[in-house]
Formats: structure tokens, C-alpha cells, sequence
């Protein structure tokens, strides 16, 4: 990220995920930092392999994830830059041309804006959107590969173009669940791209990479050469659907299938050496079950095998294979899966490191934003700023959770002048009873024994 002398305002984005729904509020710092000030993670149910499938349920979770987060940062949001994904986004390669009328005058930024702007007239399949247009490298008349042609003087200004697209019901749900939420959407960007923004160093992006995020419902793919993107994709498969597989191929239940996966599973078996069994207790009093940790990273290592069999697939279709210097780096929730890295290595022969979202962070973060189930979401928000979508309709919260400390405290006051009337009231009826019960004892006639 490039150093900004200018704080930037403060912003939140929201990623709304099949496993999990984040909401990371921060801004810029002047040296160009990710300073983040409130994270609020919630438990996602109406969002299946990246789509939301029911609405209300999302929008509860939204409501809530944006609420922890707004406490934390102590800012009032009114707009959310959301992340979009799903097995329905498509790529495709287009090429673009315009003829510009002075040959002599230097190319600006409009004669660009102007070529960019031709390709979301493109005819697309019914029900299909453009969601990005990004320059590959452009052609100046006859002299081609310039990565940057403002300033160059020419006629003929064409360009090859990588276009993402997407199902137009799947990005109006997104703003419909934002909207439910009481919020605005500010901005709408691919989640693999907003992935890339957090995990991958720009020389990285230069020398050539892969990127490969394993989600709950999807596994998304970027990859950069030169600093561009050049190729995405998504994979609908997903860290579910390796739940699923454990589900059934173990016959254990869903939450105790995602237990062994999380705490024990490995995605490579020959790599096990102690093979510990894992005791799960029976269903209504039915008999323990033993499975064995091998067996347990056999299920698992089917699947992953299948997923990198896809990315591999993709990488070959690209064209990129033999230009990714910077190899391939892992990252979401699935990457946490034991010796991954390993095995994407072994399948691949691509070199392979887990990509943790610290890239672009200021220091002094919390650990638990290091793990790479936050890489879309603090990826969303690096993409937000670099944009420069900012939402200046915050609204400060502390004032009103100052005076509800105010009002607490009068409240509290107020008790404490009851309880202590209360207590003086209780033990002057407790002596009152005292005399009282002294009094009729004595008063009382004791029984005569000779009667």
C-alpha cells in the first residue's frame, strides 16, 4: 500500500460469508497503515456456498455483527462496503478499442475512463451483471504491452480487458439484507480480490501468484502477474463440504463432525505418526464411538485432493503456470487444516505459504486478527480506503453511551439511598418485634403443673 501523508476517514466493511458474518471497522493511518478499531464476528445461517438464501436470518446477523463493531470503534456506520462471491461469478477476456480524435494531445485519465466505461455495455447471458472491469495492458497505436499509457500520444488507444461477472439476484440480495439492516452498501467488490488485498505483498503480485481461498461454501482463486489480475475463478466446494464428508463418511453428527475437523483434522495422513484414537461419546445413550486420527485425515484428504485438482485445473487454463514465481499462498478458514500446505505442494509442485491478513496492519493488532478466517474482511477494508469509498455520515456513539453512564450511575445512586431506607426500616421493624415478643412472652401466664 502506498504511504498517504492524509488519515483516512473511518470506514467498516461486512463480509458476509456461508460459515461466518464480519464486520471490521478502521481507517488509514498517515503512514499509510490498516489501524482497525472494532471487529464484531457472528455466526452465519442464511448464506449458502457464498449466497444469501434467506433473508431474514442474514439480516439478523448483519444487525448484530455491525453492532459489536460499532460499540468497539465507537462510530454510528450508516453506509458498509460488502463483499460478494459465489459459484455463479464468471470471468472473461475482452478486448477494447477507441479512436481518439488529436493525435498530437497526450492520453489522459478520460480517454481510459472512456475504454473502460465501453466494456459494461457488453451483452451478457440473461440475469448477468458486470461486477469488474480490469485493464491487462494496453496498446498505443501499433506499440503494445504498456502497463500505463497516460502521458503517450497516439490515435488508436485499445487495451485487453479481464471482466468479472455476476448473477444480478445474487448482488441485489446483498443490498437487500443491507438494507433490511437499516445500512447502506457504499461499495460491492469481489471477495477474492478484497482476500488479495490483505494476504499478498505487492512483490509478490509482481513476480506472479496464486491465490487460493479455502471458505465454508467456496474456494476462490486469484492470480496476479505484473501486479494486474489476471485470472479468477470459484470453486464450489468448501471447509462444509469437508464437514459433510466426515458427516458421513465417519457416521458421526454435523457439530461433532466439525469438532474433529477443526481440532484434529489433517489434510495429509501419510504425515500422521501417532495414531491416536478420538473417543466420541453415543447418541442418547448409545455406545462410544472410537475413530482413529488416521482415518480421519484419509476423509479429509479425498476432498482436499479434489479442491486443489480444480485450482490446478485453473492455474493450467490461465496460462500462468510457469510464471508464478511467488508460488501459491493459502488463506481462509479452511488453510488452518493441518500440513495443507503440504499437500497443495505435493498435488501442485507449486510452492506454497498460509497467508495471514497482517500484510498492510499497523502494529499493536489483536492476535486473533492474524488468522486467515479474517482475510476477506480486513481485505474489504484496505480495498474501501484504496478506492476511496468513504462514508463521512458516521455518527459518533460515545457521547450517548457516556450519558447512559451517567444515567446508570444517577440510577445506581438512587438505589443505594432506597436499599439503605429499606435496611434502617428492616432493622427498626426487627426491633419492634424484638419488644414485642419479649413483652407478650411476659405477659403471657405460664401453665400451672399442680393443675
Amino acid at each position: 500500500m502506498d504511504i498517504d501523508n492524509k488519515k483516512s476517514p473511518v470506514v467498516i466493511a461486512l463480509d458476509i460469508g456461508t460459515t461466518k458474518i464480519c464486520a471490521i471497522a478502521g481507517y488509514r493511518t498517515e503512514y499509510g497503515k490498516i489501524e482497525l478499531l472494532g471487529v464484531g464476528k457472528v455466526k452465519s445461517e442464511g448464506v449458502s456456498r457464498g449466497v444469501v438464501s434467506n433473508i431474514d436470518k442474514t439480516v439478523k446477523a448483519i444487525k448484530e455483527a455491525i453492532s459489536i463493531a460499532e460499540v468497539n470503534a465507537g462510530k454510528k456506520f450508516k453506509k458498509v462496503n460488502a463483499g460478494i462471491a459465489g459459484q455463479h461469478i464468471k470471468s472473461l477476456q475482452h478486448h477494447g478499442l477507441v479512436v481518439r480524435k488529436d493525435a498530437n494531445s497526450e492520453i489522459s485519465q478520460e480517454d481510459i475512463d472512456r475504454l473502460v466505461n465501453d466494456m459494461y455495455k457488453l451483452v451478457l447471458p440473461p440475469g448477468d451483471k458486470i461486477l469488474h472491469v480490469i485493464p491487462q495492458e494496453f496498446t498505443v497505436d501499433n506499440e503494445q504491452h504498456i502497463t500505463d499509457p497516460i502521458g503517450m500520444s497516439g490515435v488508436r488507444l485499445e487495451a485487453n480487458f479481464h471482466i468479472i461477472t455476476g448473477q444480478v439476484t445474487a448482488s441485489k440480495n446483498i443490498f437487500k439484507v443491507v438494507e433490511k439492516s437499516g445500512l447502506e452498501v457504499a461499495n460491492l467488490t469481489l471477495e477474492p480480490i478484497a482476500s488479495a488485498s490483505s494476504v499478498l505483498a505487492d512483490e509478490e503480485k509482481e513476480a506472479g501468484v496464486v491465490l487460493v481461498d479455502i471458505g465454508g461454501g467456496t474456494t476462490d482463486i486469484t492470480i496476479f502477474k505484473d501486479g494486474i489480475i489476471r485470472h479468477t475463478a470459484v470453486i464450489p466446494f468448501g471447509g462444509n463440504v469437508i464437514t459433510t464428508d466426515i458427516q458421513e463418511g465417519l457416521t458421526v453428527m454435523k457439530d461433532q463432525a466439525e469438532k474433529l475437523k477443526v481440532k484434529f483434522g489433517s489434510a495429509l495422513a501419510e504425515e500422521i505418526v501417532d495414531n491416536r484414537l478420538i473417543v466420541i461419546p453415543g447418541f442418547r445413550g448409545r455406545d462410544v464411538k472410537e475413530i482413529s486420527e488416521k482415518n480421519l485425515a484419509r476423509v479429509i484428504q479425498a476432498r482436499i485432493e479434489e479442491i486443489f485438482e480444480f485450482v490446478e485445473w485453473e492455474i493450467n487454463r490461465s496460462g500462468y503456470k510457469d510464471k508464478l514465481l511467488a508460488g501459491m499462498v493459502l488463506t481462509g478458514g479452511g488453510s488452518l487444516l493441518k500440513d495443507i500446505d503440504l499437500l497443495a505442494e505435493l498435488q501442485t509442485g507449486i510452492n506454497t505459504r498460509l497467508g495471514q491478513p497482517t500484510e498492510h496492519l499497523a502494529h499493536g493488532y489483536n492476535e486473533e486478527l492474524t488468522s486467515p478466517i479474517y482475510s476477506t474482511g480486513i481485505g474489504l477494508l484496505i480495498h474501501a480506503i484504496k478506492q476511496g469509498n468513504f462514508s463521512d455520515d458516521t455518527e459518533d456513539i460515545k457521547r450517548k453511551t457516556e450519558e447512559i453512564e451517567i444515567n446508570n450511575e444517577e440510577k445506581l445512586e438512587e438505589e443505594i439511598v432506597t436499599d439503605q431506607t429499606q435496611k434502617k426500616e428492616k432493622k427498626s421493624s426487627k426491633w419492634l418485634n424484638k419488644v414485642f415478643s419479649y413483652t407478650k412472652e411476659f405477659f403471657e401466664s405460664t401453665p400451672d403443673s399442680e393443675f
